[in-house]
């Protein structure tokens, strides 16, 4: 899977600025300039500037001053630990509320998005809390052929956090062309998600999905702050089977267990989605998502379709670097 590269990287927070990312990099890591340029997907050049501008504004000293290092440090060992090309950690909310960090993490998603997306890319996107929030701070340029594709069907009730609802307002934004994905996110039978996709136009939104060269999706952990449950598209008594069943990650309606298997049920083959085999492919795939109780989520997920860059919180991130010591 190729490195996305960018040209600017406007602050998530004082935390994760390009700058101090550099500078930390050079001084804390020891790469060359030459390395960290490659790393960060700048010129050298670029560096120099980033560095010189550390050291005048006295972040460089002894050490970087306390308090910024630490996200600069979890993406760093991040990277290092599920082999990702970028890690942006965005700091903690004080509100550990699953509203609260989707805010935060969705910032830095919509800021992220803002710079990577170039002209005539084809871009596939999922949904959730995260992935709403991102709307907020989505601000790019005008983009020339960019197509942006659902990746799911939608609900029929209007509901905060909707599929379709989100392809729409994010094509928007960028002024794309647009692909809904027109169908429920849930059907009754196997026979009837056959015959949406064969009669009724889907076909399009899947044979775009094989070619993605952006692919943006969130996931869920399976419990209390559940996006599935809340939003009401799964009962209690369906959450307590996927449970029995080892399930502990939802992403993209699809219910995956530690290792990023689908679980053995009959809902997984019901839902309105195009498979996450096929997510896979994208050339680059970002992963947003955040909280210690979504860590285990989120290590499944990269373990179904890997992941390119990851966006998340401090919290998560210390839980995921814990996991990856125990694996």
């Amino acid at each position: 899977m190729a490195k996305l590269r960018r040209d600017t990287h406007t602050a998530y927070s004082e935390a994760s600025s390009l700058r101090l990312r550099a500078a930390w990099l050079y001084y804390n890591q020891g790469l060359t300039q030459k390395e960290v340029a490659e790393r960060l997907g700048i010129s050298r050049s670029t560096v120099i500037r980033l560095l010189d501008e550390a050291m005048k504004r006295s972040e460089v000293q002894i050490w970087i001053s306390e308090g910024i290092d630490t996200c600069v440090e979890l993406a760093t060992k991040l990277e290092r630990a599920y082999g990702l090309d970028e890690a942006v950690v965005v700091p903690a909310p004080r509100d550990n509320s699953a509203d609260a960090l989707a805010g935060a993490v969705g910032l830095a998603l919509g800021q992220f998005l803002s710079e990577a997306i170039q002209n005539d890319m084809t871009i596939g996107v999922g949904w959730g809390r995260t992935m709403t929030a991102a709307l907020s701070s989505f601000r790019p340029p005008r983009r020339e052929r960019c197509k942006v594709v659902s990746l799911l069907g939608g609900i029929v009730a209007v509901h905060q956090t909707n599929p379709i609802d989100f392809t729409w307002r994010f094509a928007g934004q960028l002024g794309a062309e647009c692909f809904m994905f027109l169908a429920p996110l849930l059907v009754d039978s196997v026979a009837t998600k056959r015959a949406l996709i064969d009669k009724c136009g889907l076909d399009a939104v899947y044979d775009l999905a094989e070619n993605l060269d952006l692919a943006v999706v969130s996931c869920g952990d399976i419990g209390p702050h559940s996006t599935s449950l809340s939003e009401g598209f799964i009962s209690a008594t369906e959450l307590e089977r996927l449970i029995a069943a080892g399930c502990v990650c939802d992403t993209m309606f699809n219910f995956l267990d530690e290792e990023g298997r689908s679980v053995d049920q009959k809902l997984n083959e019901r839902v309105m989605s195009v498979d996450l085999d096929t997510l896979a492919k994208a050339k680059h795939i970002v992963l947003s998502s955040g909280g210690t109780h979504r860590a285990i989520a989120i290590r499944a997920t990269i373990r179904r379709i890997g992941c390119n860059t990851l966006i998340t919180d401090e919290t998560a991130a210390v839980e995921l670097l814990r996991l990856a010591e125990v694996d």
